[in-house]
């Protein structure tokens, strides 16, 4: 197993607490992984029915050597492993702020970057916070990055849920009473999220199409059988550093919307996959585009938790417009639970073991996952971004991205 005897190191009370955040069925960590813990010589305390929404009973956890516990004492572990923290668990965090001390630390997704004032808040218990979404995207990171392995779990769901709302089939077939053409699918955005959609709706059986603004990733694209859109438009700086698209100006969307247009009204079912770190998604399909689109359309919205790629979508609702339905989605990995709290419990124990390693709960380290994962300590947000955010001034020598 890969999870290294780093953990060792010293022994740690671990906590894992139930999700109070409305139809968040995850759970930080699975049986399996509270096993390999236990064994490395930490305590782990699971809040009671922590992981009954996504297939794991308090006695399967018990097996595994965790103690269950209430919430109270679950807050007092050296440690509280969480899916959701701060910002990203909204208003259900207040009574858990309370239970904060200079003593805790809290791993989780913050959500730092789209809710800097929830950080904030936090930051003035004393505890220290680590968000997740932060984890740089370097090799050596891979294995703790919780946005990719949980975007490759939501493309192949956007494909399955929008499969099911469409009056049509994916795949051709051939039958005595005639054939049936397969059903064109334009994915927009080939990130982590759009190559599972891609590669979903292939084998379904669709004819797929894939869009990104990003030429790179074009041979990705043909490599999983899709034809890759190519739009007559100045793509040269629509990367970041760390690979994410990057905001363009307003006249590249407008061209870009309108270059759009005449591919997705030929289209079936569009699944939109756009994000761009700590801003609103950006607007790929308008209103007049959907307007374009044959009726019995579908489009997926997988940026609806950031207000969506089309503008007619409602974030967590299925609306239909001129016939066209479009879905909403805002927590895709929370509905497959099982599966996608197997591999963030993977994420979270690996990227724990980095910090172990690197000194926690001692010390804080300069390692760059360390530094750019952690948002506040000792009373002080810390992170840069952040910060800036927040519209604060720069800490003196603090080197965190």
């Amino acid at each position: 197993s890969s999870y290294s005897p780093l953990i060792l190191s010293h022994s740690m009370k671990v906590a894992v607490i139930k999700e109070l955040f409305p139809g968040e069925h995850r759970v930080a960590l699975v049986p399996a992984v509270v096993s390999t813990l236990v064994k490395a010589d930490h305590a782990v305390l699971v809040e009671s029915n922590a992981g009954l929404a996504a297939g794991f009973s308090d006695a399967d956890y018990e097996q595994a050597g965790g103690r269950i516990v209430d919430r109270d004492e679950a807050f007092q572990a050296d440690c509280v492993l969480t899916v959701r923290t701060c910002g990203a668990a909204g208003e259900t965090w207040e009574s858990d702020r309370k239970r904060m001390s200079a003593n805790s630390a809290i791993i989780g997704m913050a959500d730092p970057l789209g809710n800097c004032e929830a950080c904030l808040e936090d930051a003035k218990t004393g505890a220290t916070i680590y968000a997740l979404e932060l984890v740089p995207r370097i090799t050596r990171a891979q294995s703790m990055d919780v946005l990719s392995s949980q975007a490759n779990i939501a493309g192949y769901e956007a494909v399955l849920l929008g499969a099911t709302a469409l009056k049509k089939i994916l795949p051709m077939m051939t039958t005595a009473a005639g054939t049936i053409r397969p059903a064109k699918v334009l994915i927009l955005g080939a990130g982590v999220a759009g190559l599972q959609a891609i590669a979903t709706a292939k084998r379904l059986g669709a004819q797929v199409l894939a869009y990104d603004v990003r030429p790179a990733v074009k041979e990705q694209v043909e490599s999983l059988g899709a034809k890759f859109v190519e739009l007559d438009l100045e793509t040269e700086s629509s990367e970041t550093k760390g690979g994410y698209a990057k905001a363009m100006t307003e006249e590249f969307y407008k061209k870009q919307q309108e270059q759009l247009g005449k591919v997705i009204a030929e289209c079936d079912l569009v699944v939109t996959t756009a994000l761009i770190p700590g801003k609103p998604a950006p607007i790929l399909i308008t209103e007049a585009m959907v307007q374009g689109m044959q009726p019995g359309s579908v489009i997926v919205d997988l940026a609806a938790e950031r207000g969506g790629n089309c503008e007619m979508t409602t974030p967590g609702e299925t609306t239909s417009f001129n016939g066209i339905t479009i879905l909403g989605p805002t927590n895709l990995p929370a509905e497959v639970a099982t599966h996608t709290s197997q591999l963030y419990s993977k994420n979270i124990v690996t990227f724990l073991n980095h910090l172990v390693g690197c000194g926690f709960p001692q010390e804080t380290s300069d390692d760059e996952i360390c530094q750019e994962t952690l948002v506040a300590r000792n009373g002080e947000v810390v992170h840069a971004r952040v910060r800036d955010l927040a519209g604060m001034s720069q800490l003196p020598c603090e080197s965190s991205s």
